[in-house]
């Protein structure tokens, strides 16, 4: 399972404060923490105005670097600053994201064609996420025409199927599954991720229905998740299904964050 960590984002109060007083310390931290949770790839995503976004961008991304070498995952609805941040990276990660609104993929592709460079697809366009399971395939179907017109590999692309929230659409989850296994058939190369919070948006105890989709979720071909991996539960749920859904031969992964404090009873210190 590919975690991509979701605490450095602008949307999250004690970050925007952070952001706002320039307090290092507390980006430090949460970078620190994520990457020895076992994040494979730290998100950053500034959430300001247009016009500082880029240079907030920059000085998060200096300071996560400085202090961690996991490898970032820029996140902005603006596909012109995530490319103009690729230079800010000392090493390849994720570009997040793309999808067939507007010019992103026109934006996007031209500067990660023929480098190591990933990419986060959404399967929507310029009328929204469709409703159809049938309607999104048709849009990854598009997205990889453009893929492979960039020369860009299969397995660099993170499929992004989305979800629509439970409260409004019973069949959400069910969607997404479907969805989820046809791509793992047609495209088999490329990975399957998705953020948790939008499945649980207008309910209670939002935390539960979170973590339900994600074993659901991971059940059913995805293989990456942008989520908080200081939250222990969850990762102990990731951990456990992929043992449990055959991605991790005789447990070994399990029992290694076992054994490294990141899931089970907090060690002591």
């Amino acid at each position: 399972m590919i975690i991509i960590g979701e605490k450095i984002n602008g949307s999250i109060p004690s970050v925007a404060r952070a952001i706002e007083s320039r307090d290092e310390a507390h980006i430090r931290r949460l970078a620190r923490r994520q990457a020895e949770a076992g994040a494979h790839y730290i998100d950053i995503c500034a959430s300001v105005d247009g016009d500082i976004e880029i240079e907030t961008m920059k000085w998060l991304i200096d300071i996560v670097q400085d202090t961690v070498d996991t490898p970032i995952c820029i996140d902005s609805p603006n596909p012109h600053t995530c490319v103009a941040c690729i230079p800010y990276c000392n090493k390849e990660g994720i570009i997040n994201s793309v999808s067939l609104e507007g010019d992103k993929i026109e934006t996007v592709f031209p500067a990660i064609a023929n480098t190591g460079w990933q990419v986060v697809a959404l399967l929507c366009d310029n009328h929204g996420i469709p409703s159809t399971v049938e309607k999104r395939l048709n849009i990854a179907e598009r997205i990889f025409s453009k893929v492979n017109e960039y020369g860009i590999p299969e397995s660099n692309v993170y499929i992004d199927p989305l979800v629509i929230a439970l409260a409004t659409d019973e069949q959400s989850m069910t969607k997404f599954a479907a969805c989820t296994r046809q791509l793992r058939e047609v495209y088999p190369e490329a990975h399957i991720t998705s953020g948790l919070s939008n499945i649980s948006f207008g309910l209670p105890a939002r935390k539960v229905i979170n973590s339900a989709f994600m074993v659901l979720a991971m059940h059913a071909g995805m293989d990456s998740a942008i989520v908080d991996p200081l939250n222990r539960d969850l990762l102990g749920l990731i951990y456990a299904t992929e043992a449990l859904t055959e991605c991790d031969e005789y447990c070994l992964g399990f029992i290694k964050a076992y054994r490294q404090g990141i899931i089970g009873k907090p060690t002591k210190k």
